[in-house]
């Protein structure tokens, strides 16, 4: 029997209910207005009251409405057919929704019961299974999605009957399993998962080593992130934070992106739809759309809904890992989250910590970034998500909670610098601010040693240092004047501009340059540092900056043309023969 309740006081979309029965922390509960059911969820129980946030506008509520719980958490659905969708935070399917503006308490089904799919068993009848086991597989797209043994399943289970290949529906039962007390449970190809409890049907979880290839130099050069690992992009508005999420979708190596829109600006979002179906998928050549899922919550949405935003997009993402593919998960822009956090908690009337954020913001932050990662699943197979944030700090500053939480939870930092946006260097990255932790593990050291080659990390440290430099010169010149600091200082100024030129910029609009595979990443590497070693000989200082301006231009060439073509080599001979117009012998 569902436990009832009535309104008796409502504070904005946070609702007090008087209870009639036993009620859970984070139940879902339906309450009626005027026949329309609006969802919410229980943050706090006191006695016999409830406090629950509602996911919707609260307008006309009135004290007494009646209130029903559902005995369940916040759950997504799981199974074929999320792929290529566009949902909102709470899985509604937004492309099923009617008129121009979402109307309130109208849910819609995630997934379609009506699209046939063509399954194939994987188990056989017999075999001893356990929650997160393979036993059958069907075609989503072109990807392979697994049927597997239902995430709540505790135990080991044993197959009794497995539906033969051919084309079923989702809410079919295609297998069925018997517990320790030969119980019989019919398994579908639909399951439901609580957002907020993360998935553990795996085997091992070790620290992430193996290098995800982004193809965007600035990141797999100085600040490489790893499958499984987790890294976050702050930055003031403008920087362009956005446009490198979609340059990482586009080109880095996973199998499945899903883009979490947690609070985005709603012209933005628009712009996620429309664009998103256009992109072409340099890997598959492909839609993009074809393996990717956006959960949408815009910032003109109601704020609850943005919170659980982030968990069903990492739910969703910890189903797919579990399949055995690599998934990349975007979240732009956890502030955003952050702020949900923090009205709710305001609205609570808890203790509030710095810049009224929820006092124990870090924990939560940290607790969300830990569901990210590498596994080892039950079969031996291997899966990943790969977590990358944005955070949008007011006035670009760096040194607020949301930044200072996430940087003690994520382990790459990628800064974005208003300054070099406003110079026109893109991606605006900081390669001063921004580190990755990654370079500091003994297995990814491993890792670069034999995939990439054996000074591959000593040439990295140097290319930092050289752009360490590099940035100390033009505060000597401020002081001092050009004509009043030592040839070689403009020469080390110069000479980090081809580092930064070269390595860190990048044109996400060029066909060729937008992705650098990482042979060609490490060719270039070694060719710039080679530039560095060599010493040249100049009369004055004017020399130097027209000599190197000359360098860059011939450098940029050949990023812009097919790696190792006839043209690349004329373009590489014509440097050398710059190069050696001042070489010192």
């Amino acid at each position: 029997m569902l436990t009832q309740g009535n309104v008796t006081g409502i504070i904005a979309n946070l609702v007090i209910v008087k209870t009639h029965g036993p009620v859970a922390q984070n139940e879902i509960c339906y309450i009626n207005l005027d026949g329309v059911l609006l969802m919410a969820e229980v943050i706090k129980v006191l006695g016999d009251l409830a406090y629950v946030q509602v996911f919707e506008s609260t307008r006309n509520l009135k004290v007494g409405a009646p209130v029903e719980f559902q005995g369940h958490m916040l759950e997504v659905t799981l199974g074929p057919g999320i792929l290529s969708k566009n949902y909102d935070g709470l899985q509604n399917d937004l492309n099923k929704m009617t008129g121009v503006f979402l109307q309130r308490g109208e849910y819609t089904a995630a997934l379609d019961d009506e699209t046939i799919y063509h399954y194939v068993p994987l188990a056989k009848v017999g075999q001893t299974v356990r929650a997160g086991d393979w036993i059958g597989e069907v075609r989503e797209n072109w990807i392979p999605h697994k049927i597997m043994v239902p995430f709540k399943f505790q135990g080991t289970y044993k197959v009794k009957e497995l539906r033969p290949e051919g084309d079923y529906r989702i809410n079919e039962t295609v297998a069925i399993l018997l517990d320790g007390e030969n119980n019989e449970h019919p398994v579908t190809m639909v399951q439901k998962w609580p957002v907020k409890i993360p998935i553990k049907a795996y085997r091992e979880k070790p620290r992430p080593f193996k290098l995800m290839e982004t193809g965007i130099r600035v990141i797999d050069t100085l600040y490489p992130i790893v499958e499984g690992g987790t890294g976050f992009i702050p930055g003031p508005f403008g920087c362009g934070k956005t446009v490198l999420q979609h340059a990482l979708s586009k080109q880095a190596e996973a199998d499945m992106v899903i883009v979490a829109a947690c609070g985005e600006r709603a012209n933005e979002v628009v712009e996620l739809f429309t664009e998103f179906p256009e992109l072409e998928d340099p890997r598959t050549g492909r839609k993009l759309m074809e393996r990717t899922t956006i959960i949408a919550n815009t910032s003109n949405m109601p704020v609850a809904a943005r919170e659980a935003s982030v968990y069903t997009a990492m739910t969703i993402a910890e189903y797919y890992r579990s399949m055995g593919l690599r998934i990349l998960l975007l979240a732009d822009s956890t502030s955003r989250w952050a702020q949900a956090l923090r009205e709710m908690s305001n609205r609570m009337e808890e203790l509030p910590g710095p810049d009224a954020f929820p006092m124990d913001l870090p924990a939560i932050i940290s607790n969300f970034y830990a569901r990210a990662g590498f596994v080892y699943l039950n079969n031996g197979g291997t899966g990943s998500i790969t977590f990358i944030g944005t955070v949008s700090p007011a006035g670009g500053n760096l040194k607020e909670p949301v930044t200072e939480s996430t940087k003690k939870a994520a382990r790459c930092f990628y800064a974005l610098s208003q300054q070099r946006a406003d110079s026109k260097r893109y991606p605006a990255i900081d390669p001063l601010e921004s580190y990755s932790k990654y370079l500091e593990y003994e297995e990814v050291q491993e890792y670069l040693k034999h995939h990439i080659a054996e000074n591959w990390l000593s040439n990295v440290l140097l290319a930092r240092d050289i752009l360490q430099r590099g940035r100390e010169v033009p505060e000597q010149i401020n002081i001092l004047g050009d004509d009043g600091v030592p040839i070689d200082y403009h020469e080390k100024f110069w000479k980090a501009e081809v580092v930064d030129f070269i390595i860190l910029q990048q044109d996400a609009f060029d066909k060729i340059d937008q992705s650098t595979p990482l042979p060609r990443q490490e060719y270039m590497l070694n060719k710039v540092l080679e530039v560095y070693h060599t010493r040249f000989q100049f009369e004055s200082f004017e020399e130097v900056g027209a000599f190197f301006k000359r360098i860059i231009n011939q450098f940029k060439q050949m990023n812009y043309s097919e790696f190792q073509s006839e043209q690349f080599k004329e373009y590489e001979e014509e440097l050398h023969a710059i190069i050696n117009e001042r070489k010192i012998a």
